[in-house]
């Protein structure tokens, strides 16, 4: 991939095979996870009727969907109150539901736009920005696997398991800055 550019109201790349294999991997397999989570959430008559959807009231216990879903609500660590975890709980089952199509539909626009066998992409602003999100959200989640900090080298040893991931991190970040670029330039 020589990186996004614009041309006109397009917004264009081209992704090797393999490029294109890691990237649509990465974006199903998160994908999966986030429609996993929607399928978990209770099932309230009270939305069936009104139409409004509810989602779970507590924290996903995995890192990573903890970390593509965090609380809309912060508690006090040391002191929550009933009040506030009351209060977090109904903030989340409001709003973790839209947050959910939100990401699984960015998802879905970069699963049908990035050929299976890679080649050139072609983008609208409105696909482009829903590319952004998807990025996002899988460097949210491989950062969030590799345990990244600002303070990480950019290289790790190469018997470090998390070695060619980081690798693939670094990638996705460039391509995400190459797309931001493309589309403010």
């Amino acid at each position: 991939m020589n990186g996004w550019r614009r041309k006109g109201a397009v917004i264009h790349a081209g992704f090797e095979q393999q490029e294109a294999a890691v990237l649509r991997g990465l974006v199903s397999q998160l994908e999966d996870m986030l429609t996993a989570r929607a399928e978990e959430a209770p099932q309230d008559e009270l939305a069936e009727l009104t139409g409004i959807r509810t989602g779970p009231t507590e924290s996903p216990d995995d890192p990573v969907l903890s970390r593509l879903l965090p609380d809309f609500h912060k508690l006090d660590p040391d002191n929550p109150s009933r009040e506030d975890i009351d209060s977090a709980a109904a903030m989340r089952s409001l709003h973790e539901p839209e947050l959910l199509d939100i990401k699984v539909g960015v998802a879905k626009i970069v699963l049908d736009t990035l050929p299976r066998d890679g080649g050139h992409v072609r983008l609208t602003e409105e696909q482009a920005d829903a590319w952004l999100g998807a990025l996002n959200d899988v460097r949210l989640a491989l950062g969030t696997a590799l345990d990244v900090t600002e303070d990480m080298p950019d290289e790790l040893p190469e018997d470090d398991p998390r070695a060619p991931h980081l690798g693939v991190y670094h990638w996705l970040t460039w391509v995400q800055e190459t797309l931001i670029q493309a589309l403010t330039g």
